[in-house]
């Protein structure tokens, strides 16, 4: 029903009537090649990347051709001992945290623990040298790690057959380069962006949940734990096995997890003491290290990581699997990791150069990632991005270049020559326990509370993402999310907002009825805004939803004096917020006034834009719908200049 505004009389409406109309005209004409080049230009290259290039000698442009894909040879020349100086202390902060936390994510990915060593070394070589952050801190990550793992091992075990194991997570750390890549070469980082925030939050709040129940298998000492992911089957076998459960392992595995979490706690308060936690889980590994040599611990149940091999990254290039039955396997664990690491180490390096007041280039970011994936993968590498919490300790060290990845690579090579046996009686125990202090970070409670206060439909979202990765597995949950974000989507192109608009007395501003109180309809008029491009998709909703508009307007008053007086003579469509129209729109258009013309009605139309109007006149054979009496810029002038045609009409009935 209408709003029982639509019912005031002539002279409770104030209508400004002073506005001097100005006429609708179609853009300057352009080709069809010249409107797909701005298209196009608009889609993949929104930051203009080329701008730069523009009126320069070639020698010039070669140089800034050379800066844009290695930004190292931008910022390399300027480099100072002074910088220097606060690298080296970041890149050994961070190594302190990197080494203990790629020896566990490695075992999260059911990988050998050296391998976790290798991705934290020669990944952050590469990106120090394409990677536009100063900020970001390259090596393993949790969340990557568990969908790599729990994909792989889907089809392959890792304990009975653990080369084919290695070769699919080499050969799809591949394949995740090769999509992150081409990505940032064919410029379609907006892909990327159906991971919402919402779908993130929950995402990561409900792999983080997963990725701590898993590590209970090492925390209690359990020998035979469940495959499967999800939170269901992990429970189970939790008591299913409390035969297997060791006090040495659960007492140490108490301790240290109640360490860690107090150094974490202390950083969060006092962001100066940010060492504190970022020095705390290699101090753990020495710590339980020292004590399982010394009271021969591993002979009293409590698992240790065993030899590891001394030395730099052996090739992999052979070890690559690029047919056979896994061709699928490894294409799509590699596509589903790439997305999620590429859109962390995105996200973080943006959150630190905001921080900065510097920019990161998205696109050069994509690229610097997927080749660093490249070449890992030939490198005896797994995936690799951007980690949060390095990137953090990294931040807060004071960090000034990426030479910090430099340092903390070099650290890392001096740990793999020389320091490897050293972890030979590291228990697991303690592994799991910095795994655990690790990603309760990605549990963000403030932010879904956010969500909720905003928008209920994006909380929805992220609630699937959460329940969908607790329940039923890490890629599915991601996958149901992201169907209900796109779901959203089309049932807003779909089902767009369409609402009757009503004068501000006084003036010629007119508003949503039902959000400003003090609107008023114009009798006689009846003024809807369309505020979403008008395609194939949702024409024929508009079309049933403004004839449904027109019946109520037209059976709002039982009184024929009452209809005589007042009763609809214009409908006034404003597409100042319809940015695109297609066929389909156009014939909604034209369908409409044709509907009208049959009840006596005239179709206005007010301010549309280039292509709408270019398109309309296009279509107008008999030049109705482009009339200049029928085309306004502003619904005030078109009642302005049409009001007195009522009030002409209205006095013959008098």
């Amino acid at each position: 029903m209408e709003s029982p505004k639509a019912n005031t009389s002539h002279h409770q409406v104030e209508i400004a009537m002073e506005t001097e109309v100005h006429r609708v005209v179609a853009p300057p004409h352009r080709s069809t090649l010249q409107k797909l080049q701005t298209r196009l230009k608009e889609t993949f290259f929104p930051d203009d990347p080329l701008r730069q290039f523009k009126d320069k000698s070639w020698k010039i442009k070669l140089l800034l051709g050379a800066h844009y894909i290695f930004p190292i040879l931008e910022w390399g020349p300027k480099y100072s001992l002074k910088l220097l100086k606060s690298d080296i202390v970041s890149g050994l902060t961070i190594a302190s945290l990197a080494i203990p936390q790629g020896i566990s994510y490695a075992k999260l990915a059911n990988l050998p623990p050296i391998v976790g060593l290798y991705s934290s070394f020669v990944p952050p070589l590469i990106y120090a040298v394409l990677g536009s952050s100063r900020d970001l801190a390259v090596g393993p990550v949790s969340i990557a790690s568990l969908i790599m793992g729990s994909m792989l091992r889907q089809e392959v075990s890792p304990v009975n057959d653990p080369i084919l194991f290695l070769q699919l997570a080499f050969s799809s750390t591949f394949f995740a380069g090769i999509f992150q890549s081409s990505l940032g070469f064919l410029r379609l980082g907006f892909i990327i962006d159906f991971l919402s925030k919402a779908t993130l939050i929950g995402f990561m709040a409900g792999a983080a949940i997963i990725v701590s129940l898993q590590q209970l298998k090492s925390l209690l000492g359990i020998t035979h734990f469940t495959k499967q992911m999800g939170m269901v089957p992990v429970m189970s076998s939790v008591f299913h096995n409390t035969h297997e459960w060791s006090w040495q392992t659960i007492l140490m595995g108490f301790c240290f997890l109640v360490f860690l979490l107090f150094t974490r706690h202390i950083s969060m308060r006092k962001p100066k003491l940010f060492w504190v936690s970022a020095g705390a889980p290699l101090l753990s590994v020495i710590l339980s290290t020292l004590l399982v040599f010394a009271f021969k611990a591993q002979n009293h149940g409590i698992s240790v990581i065993g030899k590891l091999q001394e030395g730099l990254n052996p090739p992999s290039w052979n070890m690559l699997h690029f047919h056979g039955s896994y061709l699928g396997l490894v294409i799509k664990t590699g596509l589903v990791t790439g997305i999620i690491s590429l859109t962390e180490g995105i996200a973080v390096g943006r959150t630190f150069a905001a921080l900065k007041n510097y920019q990161v280039d998205g696109n050069k970011e994509m690229i610097a990632i997927g080749l660093m994936n490249i070449v890992g993968s030939s490198t005896s590498c797994y995936v690799t991005t951007g980690a949060f919490s390095r990137s953090a300790v990294n931040h807060n060290a004071g960090c000034k270049t990426a030479v910090s990845n430099i340092i903390m690579a070099v650290t890392v090579m001096v740990t793999l020559l020389f320091l490897m046996p050293l972890f030979q009686y590291t228990p697991n125990v303690v592994l799991g326990a910095i795994i655990v202090t690790a990603v309760v970070g990605l549990i963000d409670v403030p932010a879904a509370c956010q969500i909720w206060k905003i928008d209920k439909f994006d909380f929805f979202v992220m609630l699937c993402a959460f329940l969908g990765v607790l329940f039923i597995s890490v890629q599915d949950g991601l996958a149901i999310a992201v169907g209900i974000s796109i779901f959203k989507i089309l049932l807003q192109i779909t089902r767009p907002k369409t609402v009757m608009l009503g004068n501000i007395p006084g003036s010629d501003i007119y508003r949503d009825l039902h959000h400003y109180k003090e609107a008023v309809s114009v009798p006689g008029f009846l003024i809807l805004s369309i505020e979403a491009p008008i395609n194939f998709a949702n024409s024929t909703y508009l079309k049933e939803r403004t004839t449904r508009w027109i019946e109520e307007y037209e059976s709002s008053s039982d009184d024929e004096n009452a209809k005589k007086k007042s009763g609809l003579k214009f409908v006034v469509l404003d597409l100042s917020a319809v940015s695109a129209i297609d066929t389909n729109g156009v014939s909604f258009i034209k369908d409409l006034r044709m509907v009208l013309e049959k009840k006596n009605l005239e179709l206005v139309l007010v301010n549309p834009l280039g292509e709408v109007i270019e398109k309309l006149q296009r279509a107008d054979d008999a030049k109705e719908l482009a009339r200049p009496d029928s085309l306004f810029l502003t619904v005030g002038e078109a009642v302005a200049s049409l009001l007195p045609t009522i009030k002409t009409q209205s006095s013959n009935y008098v």
